[in-house]
Parts: C-alpha cells; structure tokens; sequence
C-alpha cells in the first residue's frame, strides 16, 4: 500500500515538473525579447545570426536582393513576434535557439491579410515629413494624424474595419484612426492620372469637378465646411488689395494731368483697354458666376432656366432708366442754368452708374476672395490682385477725362412755350484723339437772339479723387465683412446663394449698359466720338488696347 502510494506522489510530481518545463518552453517561444538593433551579423550554413545584449539572433529570412546587411535597426513586435528593418523592408527576427520553420510567405501577410484579401492590420509605421504612414503588404497607408519622430508613433495598427467607404484601425490606445491609400490618397488631391478632380472656389464653395462631370455635379455637400483659416494673413493682404486698386483707379487721373498734350494717345490706349475690362467683367466674371449660382443644386432649382438671363436683362434695363432719367434731370438744369455745377454734367451720370455696377460686385469679390479654404486663397488673392488693377484702370481712366471731352454741343429744352434755349459751346479746340470739334467755341455766357453758350465743364483734381475713393476702399471692405463671417459663412445655403446670384446678376446687367452704350458705343459709333474722327495710327492702337483688356480680363475667368 504505501508503495502504491509512493509511486503515485513520484508520477504526480514528474508530472508537475513535466508542465512547469513546458510552460518556460512556451513563454520562451512566444515572448518578445525588447531590443531596438541587432548588429555583428555574420552567416553560417546559409543561415544569418545577429547580436544583441550578449544574445544571438537568427533571421528567419534573409534578404534576397543585393548584399546582406550588416544589422537591422527599428525593432519591434508584431504580435508574439519580432521584426527588425533593413534598407529594403523588414525581417522576422527570433532567438538563434528557437524551433519557427521559416516560411516564404511575407511578414505582413499572416498579421494584416484576412481570408478574404481584406486589410485586417498595418504595420512598418513610419514617417514622411510630420504625416504617419504604415505598410499593408506591399500597400502604403497614410493615417490621419502626425507626429514629430519615430518613437511618438505606434508600430502598427489592428482591428482594421469599415465606416461607410473609409477605413479606420485602431491604435495601441484604443484610438481609431482614419487610413487612406497613398494611392487613393493622390487621386483625391489631383495628383492621380486616373480620378484628377479641378477644384476651385465661388463665393467660398468648394467645388470640385472630375473627368466626365459638369460643375453642379462637383458640388460636395450643402453643408457648412469647417476649415482653418490663416486669419493674419487674411488682414494683411487687404492692405495689399486696397494699395493695389488706389495704383488701378489714381493712377489715369494723374496721369492725364502730367502728360504732355502730344501723349494723349496713352490714355486713350488706356480708356478702350478699361472698356474691355469692363465687357469681360460683366459677360466672364459676373454673368457666368451668377448662372452657376442659380444653377447649385443647393438651391433646390428656380423653376426658370432662364433666371439669370432675366436678371442680368433687370440690370441691365434698371441702368438705362436711371442713366435717363438723370440726363433730363441734367439737361434741365443745364438748360436753365448754363453755369451750374459741374456735378451736373451727363458725362458725370454716366460715371456714377458704372461705379454703382463695379461698387455692387467689389463687395462680392472681397467677401468670396476672405471665405475661399487655405488652399486656394493665394492663387485667388493674386488673380483678384490683377482683376482689380485693371477694373480702377477701367474707372480711373473715365474719371480721368471728365471736362477733357468737348462739352455738350447742343441742348434743346422746351421752357414754357416759350421758344428754344441753346446750349452750346466745346471746351476746347481740339480732343484728345486730336480730331477737330464738331463745332467752333463761341464766346463763353454771350447770349445771341436767346441763345445762352453753356460754360465749359471743369473738374478739379478733388472731385475726381473724391470719386475714385470709393472703388479704392469697397473691395477690403467687402474682405473685413468677409473675415467676420468666417465662421458663420455657408457658401451652400441657398440663401447665400440667392443673394449673391442676384447680385451678380444685377451687377453684370449694369457693366454690360456701361461697357457697350457709354463706353464702346460712346467712344467710336457716333459722329462725335473721338475714334470715329481719329487716325488710322490711333484708332488701331485703341482697337488693340480694347481686345487686349478683353482678353486678359477673360483669361482671369479661368481662376476666378
């Protein structure tokens, strides 16, 4: 009995002793020693062995293209794994005394492939810069976040899973983490050849248009976009707009008053360059943009495909009745006053109507140039840098000439039934284009059987600035309003839509009256006009200044 007794207590203690050895077999086999770097590595029987601590290393296996390295740096756990980096990728590293078969699988395949070919984990995180990337299989990931060094990111990243059409993984913390394809990464910002999307903004909406869609399809969402914005230099640059517009719109006007009379062909040059300015900004700019406004599918739709068009032709007749009923209003007072003000002048009328029209839509390019995302403020902060040089060109040039032009030849008024008044008498001998008046200046206030001579228009250099200050000052307005409404701002509500839409609209019907009736028409369809008279020298220079200022104006539709 006691024997029996004996040799169950000797089984059950080989037994124990049996399981103790197993499990130190085990821990050894599936622990991960923690080193950085293996070095001294030499090879013996095909096989690379590697030192560490006193402890020798076997690589599983070895590199195949060029020179076996000399160490590997970067170790780190997949796992119960271990795997250090080479040159070249990486290798699966373990203790020189322990039993893994080596396998040609590669080292990423058993952690981050599932069974369906689905990405499950992705490892070799390292660096690019500050962005974070990591290696599924032979497949780069970018992961949304960054990092200043190596040690601040984790190795890799499990449990890999879908949210809608973006795949997260999750980090050592617990935390998910966003990952994109390089790949698909590129594509996304323009830089892929298959999927290259154009991406520009109107009115602070982002509007992205790939191969095959039209810009209404472009539309992301109608919802607000939170971005950060660079607000210093939002404020800076509107110091630099403003300096910009007062060299467009001043610079004519003092131009005209230092220029020898012999040089007067420049500013005439100068005028039919602003008229195309003009005409491209209503037709290029203005009504184009107006169109893509009513057309958002933000809106919801207007009902009437033809919207724009009928505002456009709102504004377009809201100036000639304004132009007309303030010429009467004028030609009265002229009529009954020969030396009235020179306020009161038709060609001041006109001047007035085309500032309102540039002044309407100046608010609207200050407000879309401030509330356009980081990535594109630049290019349209010089476009619109260029954009408004040009317009204060095109006004400045106008303002410019006001009481340079022959006066208003004749002015028939019926007062009373009391026969006719004429009002007549040209400034000067001679205009700028250096054709001869259509009529010879009489004595200036003598008055001839009821017949009063109107006098000459004069506008001092005050009055001129006084009008040119507006335009100077409107468009960083229009970029302070749009810097205190960053973060309301919603280019997609169909609110800010319809605004803007309207009065781009509005604007472009306005330029349009401007530019072809007071401006073209104006300058060289009647008999009077200064180009009609000229030289076949001057008249062509000025057909070349009005198609240059058509055409560079036009270009800048292509960013703005």
């Amino acid at each position: 009995m006691a024997r029996t007794s004996f040799l169950f207590a000797l089984a059950a203690a080989t037994s124990s002793l049996l399981n103790t050895a197993s499990a130190h077999v085990v821990a050894r086999q599936t622990s991960v020693p923690e080193v950085d770097a293996i070095s001294d590595c030499s090879v013996s029987q095909s096989t690379q062995y590697c030192q560490a601590d006193n402890t020798e290393f076997r690589i599983v296996a070895t590199p195949t293209e060029g020179a076996l390295p000399s160490s590997y740096t970067g170790c780190h756990p997949h796992g119960s794994d271990l795997y250090c980096f080479h040159d070249d990728g990486e290798v699966e590293v373990v203790l020189a005394d322990a039993t893994i078969t080596p396998t040609p699988t590669p080292a990423n395949a058993a952690h981050d492939h599932s069974e369906d070919g689905e990405v499950t984990a992705v490892s070799d995180c390292h660096l690019h810069g500050e962005d974070v990337y990591c290696m599924w299989g032979s497949t780069e990931y970018s992961m949304d976040m960054t990092a200043t060094a190596t040690q601040d990111i984790a190795p890799q990243y499990t449990n890999c899973h879908s949210h809608a059409a973006d795949l997260y993984c999750v980090g050592p913390d617990g935390d998910e983490v966003l990952a994109v394809s390089a790949e698909a990464d590129d594509s996304a910002d323009g830089n892929g050849e298959p999927d290259e999307l154009h991406c520009h903004f109107h009115a602070g909406v982002e509007h992205c248009v790939g191969p095959g869609q039209s810009e209404n399809e472009g539309t992301r969402s109608c919802e607000r976009v939170d971005r950060e914005y660079n607000i210093p230099l939002r404020i800076g640059l509107l110091f630099v707009v403003m300096a910009t517009s007062a060299i467009g719109v001043f610079g004519p006007i003092f131009l005209i008053k230092y220029l020898p009379p012999k040089a007067n062909i420049v500013l005439i040059i100068v005028k039919q360059f602003g008229t195309g300015v003009i005409i491209s900004t209503a037709f290029i700019h203005l009504y184009t943009h107006a169109e893509l406004m009513f057309s958002n599918p933000c809106l919801g739709g207007t009902g009437f495909e033809g919207t724009t068009a009928a505002i456009v032709m709102a504004g377009l007749f809201l100036s000639f009745l304004v132009e007309f009923i303030g010429q009467r209003i004028v030609r009265h007072k002229m009529a009954h006053g020969p030396r009235c003000s020179t306020w009161f002048r038709p060609e001041t009328v006109s001047i007035l109507v085309m500032e309102a029209g540039i002044i309407f839509h100046s608010v609207l390019i200050g407000i879309t140039l401030v509330v356009a995302g980081d990535s594109f403020f630049l290019t349209l902060f010089i476009v619109i840098v260029f954009h408004q040089f040009f317009e204060g060109l095109a006004l400045g040039s106008r303002i410019a000439t006001l009481g340079t032009q022959p006066a208003v030849q004749q002015v028939t008024q019926h007062i009373g039934g009391h026969g006719q008044v004429h009002v007549a008498g040209p400034m000067s001998s001679k205009s700028p284009s250096g054709a001869e008046p259509a009529a010879e200046a009489s004595p200036e206030g003598s008055v001839d059987s009821g017949h009063m001579m109107e006098k000459a228009p004069h506008f001092s250099l005050v009055k001129k600035c006084v009008l040119a200050t507006a335009f100077t000052f409107i468009t960083p307005v229009g970029m302070a309003i749009g810097i205190g409404v960053l973060g309301q701002f919603n280019g997609n509500d169909p609110s800010t839509i319809l605004a803007i839409g309207v009065l781009d609209a509005v604007s472009a019907g306005i330029l349009i009256w401007v530019g072809v009736v007071e401006m073209w028409a104006e300058d060289w369809m009647f008999a009077s006009s200064e180009l009609m008279n000229a030289s076949w020298v001057v008249t062509t220079l000025a057909m070349l200044g009005l198609m240059a200022g058509m055409a560079l104006m036009g270009l800048l539709g292509r960013w703005a």
